[in-house]
């Protein structure tokens, strides 16, 4: 399996708009994204760190609704 890529919060916030999650707020240096999947409602929260750590990076992604193969599918593609 392929090791997660070292980004960015900025980046990663990007990333999620781009997949159609609305940014609906910040509190501080974290931002708050919401965006409705098959009737569930995904809520990551991003901190905007100059680099995620590996656990960090894998909570939003479980709170954005993917497993850690389809985010780096997308990741890649993009």
């Amino acid at each position: 399996m392929m090791k997660l890529p070292v980004i960015s919060g900025k980046e990663m916030a990007k990333f999620l708009a781009g997949l159609g999650f609305m940014q609906i707020g910040q509190r501080g240096s974290h931002v708050i994204f919401l965006k409705e999947i098959a009737g569930r409602r995904c809520k990551p929260v991003v901190p905007l760190h100059s680099e995620l750590a590996p656990g960090t990076l894998l909570s939003i992604i479980k709170q954005a609704g993917m497993t850690r193969k389809e985010f780096m599918e997308l990741y890649y593609k993009r």
